[in-house]
């Protein structure tokens, strides 16, 4: 009978037809990613700013306009350029009608980054307020919107404004819940739009970014010069241009760029550099080293404009295989003869160079070599620990999945948001494994603390029982192509033992796998310290401050209840805290912090300014605690 009334409610009005602004309001993460709540740094309001900001930076390819303003004042964000300006008959249509825009027209935007006609279509749907204001050629026109809809069209006015784009707007709380902007993450978005672009001058609320040298800029930015194992080999030709040295780090630091756009994912022009430089390398040595030797410990930059990019999604993080170069050559082909010219030419005028390069590449071939046995009974190792059953609870979509063709779009917003949670106790695991949602959340059970592994070598990652499963159920044993994650969440109690274990953890990924951080994979989660209720409310605090608080709204003695480990929060309370209401904290590393140091001064021997440093930030946290008991 269930059947028989199924099909019957199956009928015509069950098929629907979504005007353009509901689809993206149904389905942002086909258009934006995941959401987020400001958090990381792919969440969905630092993408709102990167398809505004593609456009101005469109318009100075095209040679318009040197210049772009930000001005973010609380939630509100303001983007002016000074291109060309939206022609002025089109400017309700440019950021309210899919499929349309200029970027169609080859001739108008030879090599822009968006080809689609979707980005600032997106931010309007998306945002509570929106406003659209071009100038050009001594007139203006504007046009305001709230969610996408157009509420207020202005009519054409004189102007004395110098030509371009203004563009306002105030994302949505109701899709980007407890959103907050974190200034980190969009100075560094600003940062790679200079480097990728040299002479654009680009200001945040009145601080000034710009690059005289592009992707050399990048690279000492991101490099501490004194660990580099020689000075940066920079070329630039036609429509490429690469940045390369090698440092003391284990693995590969390849930060890859298409027409403009930071390809966090890489993509087809990043493996064609991966693959193109090991040739290079081989042919100029006239030996056969190991791919891997080669690129162990390289920090590279590489940049490539095109005129048909393909990307696997509209975020256009990874640049898709369908990719060529002008029509003609592959993008593999494109760059090896780049390389093999350039790079070649290079290490033959710089014998110096060329020597530490080869002494680098010697050492990562030696410590593989030591490494190799025990590798082999650790991986044997991992095999009979049955990971994916003992230690491991896994979930049903990772990282580095292949996308099905149906529904695509869908399943990449999925991929954005797998997350492994890295947490200690049966208790603890526990909870979050029968809270978690199965389809995106994995957790992986530590045994007591880890290793400090502060000064070891990479032998210990084998070794360790704990560390070498770890490496297996993230996939990065080589490298980080094969990350299954994208979010490596280390959630422990918050007590001293807690804080204890996660800064064991930090210092084993900065140690063997620095690159995960550099590249915004890992955080800290953030758990309620006290839960205050009511018979008609109930408020979860996470700080001293936030209780005081409660307490204060609640009135008349709330019962307090002050949460000692994770295990003691039950599966129900948990499921809010690691789902849309998850608060987490980014472990992220400044371009001027030095890896080392920062292990030396935190994990290595107990110094006098160590201990001065607890002292003093103990008592900023009992002052705070008193402020708010206060």
């Amino acid at each position: 009978m269930a059947e028989t009334k199924n099909m019957f409610d199956y009928t015509e009005d069950s098929i629907k037809s979504l005007d353009w602004r509901e689809h993206i309001r149904l389905r942002p993460g086909m258009y934006i990613g995941k959401l987020g709540d400001g958090s990381a740094p792919d969440d969905g309001i630092y993408v709102l700013i990167k398809e505004v900001i593609d456009n101005c930076i469109d318009e100075h390819t095209m040679g318009y306009g040197k210049q772009v303003e930000i001005t973010i004042e609380n939630k509100s964000v303001t983007i002016r350029d000074y291109g060309r300006g939206i022609p002025l008959g089109k400017v309700v249509d440019v950021v309210s009608k899919i499929n349309t825009g200029a970027k169609y027209d080859s001739k108008a935007f030879q090599k822009s980054v968006g080809l689609n006609g979707v980005g600032t279509k997106a931010v309007n749907a998306l945002s509570d307020y929106f406003k659209v204001e071009s100038f050009r050629e001594g007139k203006m026109k504007a046009a305001e919107f709230e969610r996408g809809v157009l509420v207020k069209e202005h009519k054409e006015t004189k102007s004395g404004e110098s030509n371009g784009t203004m563009v306002t707007f105030i994302p949505d709380n109701t899709v980007f819940k407890n959103f907050n902007f974190r200034p980190e993450y969009i100075e560094e978005q600003l940062w790679n739009y200079c480097y990728l672009n040299a002479g654009l001058i680009i200001t945040l609320n009145g601080k000034k970014f710009v690059s005289k040298n592009g992707l050399l800029d990048l690279l000492q930015r991101k490099s501490n010069a004194d660990e580099l194992r020689y000075p940066i080999i920079y070329l630039k030709g036609e429509d490429i241009e690469v940045a390369m040295s090698h440092n003391n780090d284990y693995g590969e630091d390849i930060f890859s760029f298409v027409n403009g756009q930071y390809t966090t994912q890489g993509g087809t022009h990043q493996q064609a550099f991966r693959e193109a430089y090991v040739k290079v390398i081989r042919d100029f040595y006239k030996k056969d080293y190991e791919a891997s030797d080669i690129r162990t410990s390289i920090v590279a930059a590489v940049s490539v404009r095109v005129q048909e990019p393909v990307f696997e999604s509209q975020t256009k993080t990874k640049l898709g295989s369908q990719t060529v170069y002008e029509g003609g050559p592959s993008m593999k082909n494109f760059v090896l003869e780049f390389l093999a010219k350039e790079l070649d030419n290079f290490l033959h005028r710089n014998v110096a160079v060329a020597d530490a390069l080869k002494k680098r590449i010697e050492q990562s071939e030696r410590e593989r070599k030591e490494l190799a046995g025990i590798k082999k009974l650790a991986n044997e190792r991992a095999k009979k620990a049955n990971l994916h059953n003992k230690k491991l609870r896994d979930c049903r979509v990772h990282l580095n999945d292949e996308p099905p063709a149906k529904n695509k779009e869908q399943f990449i917003s999925l991929q954005q948001q797998s997350t492994l949670f890295i947490t200690e106790g049966d208790s603890a695991s526990g909870s979050i494994t029968k809270a978690r949602n199965v389809d995106t959340q994995a957790v992986f059970s530590l045994r007591g603390k880890p290793l400090n592994c502060f000064g070891l070598t990479k032998k210990v990652v084998y070794e360790n029982e704990e560390f070498n499963l770890l490496q297996h159920a993230l996939n990065i044993e080589d490298g980080l192509e094969g990350l299954r994650y994208n979010n490596i969440v280390i959630a422990t109690d918050a007590d001293v033992d807690g804080m204890h274990i996660r800064l064991l953890m930090m210092t084993f990924f900065l140690q063997f796998f620095p690159d995960l951080v550099k590249h915004g994979h890992v955080y800290i989660l953030e758990t309620p310290l006290f839960r205050v209720r009511n018979k008609q409310e109930t408020i979860y605090c996470y700080n001293e401050t936030e209780k005081q608080a409660a307490i204060k709204k609640l009135g008349a003695k709330p019962e307090i209840t002050r949460f000692k480990g994770l295990g003691e929060i039950s599966p129900d309370e948990f499921g809010r805290f690691i789902g849309e209401e998850m608060r987490r904290q980014p472990v992220m590393l400044m371009p001027e912090t030095h890896i080392q140091d920062v292990l030396e001064y935190y994990m290595g021997k107990n110094t006098m300014e160590r201990q001065e440093f607890i002292i003093n930030n103990l008592k900023v946290e009992l002052d705070l605690v008193e402020e708010g008991a206060n």
